[in-house]
């Protein structure tokens, strides 16, 4: 496999057949033009995303210079392994509890019959850009107290974000996502000094009073928490909906199973999370020798644990290929897993299930409003469409 098929947007929309073929032919692939480890296999996977003495994440991260030329990245919580990780993931856990979660179902439903009302009467929208990207954003500009009138810069940003991952393979980024990266982080220094002026009730604000080890956290470190939870907050819930919806309009059996017996939509959306990952692979660093699958990774050398690959394992999943909404167990790994499980995942099937939910109760009838080929996100480690026009019938 050559990495530039990582980055073909036919192979980001459809990457399953392939990596069926890599299971079998090449399930632990080294690529040596990159110094980097491709795995595929579902054991494999998860023990990359384990075990942090073997694999590490302090530079899971962007390593080109020009895309990293801000040190926010190397200070996130996941860039960094314990006892560090542990000292940062505590603080931000707080935020996360699940009584903190379930505060939030109002909220989010009066943002999803808002997004509703102004397309239902037109029976159709672009579901992306009109529902599951907005949804998210506004929840999580909320939680942090920024306003919403910026939503289209903080959707460009996130953006921006995740394609620049990419430089850990190919140590080069876009100019323009580079100057969108700096114009995150510019934006957000300031909200954070407006906020040491005139602190609020917001997650900023409380992290800015917050001490690790007797003092208080540094701007790169808040610079770190703001971008993840606007990035994280958003990025997978807009592809975990916008999967949903187009795997289920691909699957009318399993729609009409969700509208007759609504209670199956938090198992359905585990499926989705199994079979149309979100997130379709991570970063990792060999932190010391070892041998797997016959095979020697030395330390240094870059990995990526393809989740999406795994999630698709016939050693793992019966019928993987296979759409099944009552699938269980699913212990499918599209959140990862270990000490960097996604924090934000209860948030994301929250707020999943509040919008299917709304969703079926309102419309009937979705199908798409051509067959053009539908355009991938940015970012070979992400797996959702930036577009979906479709139509719909109001109940």
């Amino acid at each position: 496999m050559s990495m530039l098929n990582l980055l073909t947007p036919e192979l980001r929309l459809n990457p399953f057949p392939v990596y069926a073929q890599m299971r079998e032919q090449a399930p632990l692939l080294y690529l040596p033009d990159y110094d980097l480890w491709l795995a595929f296999r579902y054991d494999d996977v998860k023990l990359i995303l384990n075990d942090y003495n073997l694999f590490s994440s302090e530079h899971g991260r962007v390593q080109s210079p020009r895309v990293n030329a801000d040190p926010v990245t190397a200070t996130s919580v996941i860039s960094q392994d314990p006892p560090r990780h542990t000292q940062l993931r505590g603080l931000i856990s707080k935020a996360f509890t699940p009584r903190a979660i379930a505060e939030l179902e109002p909220r989010i439903q009066a943002i999803t019959h808002e997004l509703l009302d102004r397309v239902a009467a037109r029976g159709e929208m672009d579901f992306v850009k009109e529902f599951a990207s907005p949804l998210p954003l506004i929840v999580i500009a909320e939680v942090l107290g920024i306003p919403t009138a910026r939503l289209d810069d903080f959707k460009r940003w996130s953006d921006a974000v995740i394609a620049t991952a990419d430089g850990f393979v190919t140590q080069s980024a876009d100019e323009e996502d580079v100057r969108s990266v700096a114009e995150m982080y510019a934006y957000f220094r300031g909200v954070i000094t407006e906020r040491r002026a005139n602190p609020g009730t917001d997650m900023i604000s409380k992290l800015l009073e917050v001490e690790l080890e007797g003092e208080r956290l540094s701007d790169n470190d808040l610079l770190s928490f703001c971008w993840l939870l606007l990035i994280a907050g958003n990025e997978t819930t807009t592809n975990l909906i916008g999967n949903a919806i187009l795997t289920l309009m691909e699957y009318p059996d399993a729609l009409a199973a969700l509208q007759a017996a609504p209670e199956l939509i938090p198992q359905a959306i585990e499926e989705v999370l199994r079979f149309r990952s979100p997130t379709q692979a991570m970063f990792r660093i060999v932190k010391q020798e070892l041998t797997l699958d016959g095979q020697t990774m030395k330390p240094g050398q870059k990995v990526m644990p393809f989740m999406g690959s795994a999630n698709r394992d016939p050693e793992r999943f019966s019928e993987p290929d296979r759409f099944d909404i009552t699938r269980d167990p699913n212990p499918h790994l599209a959140f990862g897993h270990g000490i960097h499980f996604c924090i934000g995942a209860p948030l994301a099937r929250l707020e999943a299930k509040v919008a299917l939910t709304a969703l079926l109760e309102r419309f009937t009838g979705f199908h798409r409003q051509d067959e053009a080929l539908l355009e991938p996100v940015k970012g070979m480690v992400v797996h959702g469409v930036k577009s979906l026009p479709l139509a719909f019938t109001a109940r």
